[in-house]
């Protein structure tokens, strides 16, 4: 390795990272909202070229730019870097203690929106490639890095971006986006993750939104949908809450005093990490504003995500939700939509996502090596640019992947077509 790494100077590498981080951070490029792709993607490619990287921009059509950036070393080894330098929504904007695109420290923390998803793993990376060549000392290894713009949003585009630039990507190793830390400050190494599947359900009960006096005689799209989403839940035998760490570091950080079913112990462990989960990630329907308007809203709509463990696969998933709902007697009907249309758009996407990832059994002196990465980024630049390995054993372990893994979209309205009965918060800034 590099014999000059003993002698670089840390504080002096957080102090660029915190500083390549905040500069990132300015930047509001948030893939669901389409906003300040391109010039992110820019500052990105500056950076590496500051770093001594040679770079060019990976584009297909309807995706902003991907980066790509290459730094020859010595050996013939050669290591994969991928990151992305979009991020989340910031909504809801009032549980903000500070901007979130203007870079706030506080008790030695720096708050903003993509400072911890995935910026801060940009600028670490970025200022100790840096202390390493200024340390005078030739890599060992070529390092080749692909930074996207889409993570946030699944990734639409990216299997089209590594096809047309596989040999650009292939290595003899790759390093994802980052990793997390325990909540008692531990580093976290996962062996697999669980895959994904998100929905979204619309009902449309009526033309128009009705004043709420008819609510008595008019269908109701807000209870329609009410009843659709109980139905899906009361159909599981078990569905439980996602979080990385043991019961008391839940309860401590979430405030909850009793888990769903009342799990404790090994049961709660083994849910938490092996069980598939069904989740409301949001609710829209009628009037949210402060005060009350007396509506009876014609369109309602939840965006679902579904956690899935191995031998699940999103597409058999979505097919039977949309079974169950025709039994329940929602007639649900869905149309496929263009590859290039957005995410975010108000057409109603249910996307098939990716399956969980699979590892290899632990060995003695050995790392595990993944058959198929968990995260999408690292799974699909596995299948277009390397062999893949036999696994001894599948292994499923972890929640980190969010939203990210839809591939290909679908809509999926719920038709009020007869009457049925029923029953009357990455937010810690």
């Amino acid at each position: 390795m590099l014999s000059g790494m003993s002698s670089l100077d840390v504080r002096s590498i957080e102090q660029e990272a915190l500083d390549l981080t905040r500069e990132l951070c300015r930047k509001p490029s948030v893939s669901a909202e389409e906003r300040a792709l391109g010039e992110t993607a820019e500052l990105v490619e500056t950076l590496l070229t500051g770093a001594g990287f040679e770079t060019r921009q990976l584009t297909v059509d309807g995706a902003p730019p991907a980066v790509y950036g290459e730094l020859a070393g010595e050996g013939d080894a050669s290591l994969l870097l991928y990151n992305h330098y979009d991020v989340q929504p910031v909504d809801p904007i009032e549980l903000w203690d500070s901007p979130p695109f203007e870079p706030t420290l506080r008790d030695d923390r720096l708050y903003a929106r993509g400072a911890a998803d995935n910026k801060a793993e940009i600028g670490v990376r970025l200022a100790t490639i840096r202390a390493m060549r200024e340390a005078g000392d030739a890599l060992p290894l070529t390092i080749r890095w692909i930074v996207e713009g889409e993570e946030e949003v699944a990734s639409p585009h990216f299997d089209a971006i590594i096809e047309q630039n596989a040999d650009l990507l292939r290595a003899d190793g790759c390093l994802w986006e980052g990793s997390g830390l325990a909540m008692d400050g531990r580093p976290e190494i996962a062996l697999g993750f669980k895959g994904n599947l998100a929905i979204k359900l619309d009902v449309q009960a009526l033309t128009s939104d009705a004043h709420s006096g008819t609510a008595g005689v008019l269908p109701s799209a807000a209870w329609r949908l009410h009843a659709a989403l109980e139905s899906i839940r009361r159909a599981r035998e078990a569905v439980a809450e996602q979080s990385p760490s043991i019961e008391d570091e839940l309860r401590e950080f979430f405030g909850v005093e009793e888990f769903v079913d009342g799990l404790t112990g090994l049961a709660l462990r083994e849910r938490l990490t092996f069980s598939p989960t069904c989740n409301i990630c949001g609710i829209h329907a009628g009037y949210g504003g402060p005060g009350i308007k007396t509506v009876l809203p014609a369109h309602a709509s939840a965006w679902m995500d579904f956690r899935l463990v191995p031998d699940q696969r999103p597409a058999e998933v979505f097919d039977l939700i949309r079974s169950h709902l025709e039994a329940e007697g929602f007639s649900p009907r869905h149309r496929r939509r263009r590859a290039s249309d957005r995410q975010a758009s108000v057409d109603l996407p249910a996307g098939a996502g990716e399956p969980a990832g699979r590892c290899f059994a632990p060995t003695p002196r050995r790392a595990p090596r993944p058959e198929r990465a968990g995260q999408p980024g690292l799974r699909r630049i596995s299948r277009a640019c390397a062999e893949r390995a036999r696994p001894r054993r599948g292994l499923c372990a972890g929640n980190r992947v969010h939203n990210r893994s839809l591939r290909r979209a679908r809509a999926l309205t719920v038709v009020p077509t007869r009457s049925k009965p029923t029953h009357p918060s990455e937010l810690r800034r």
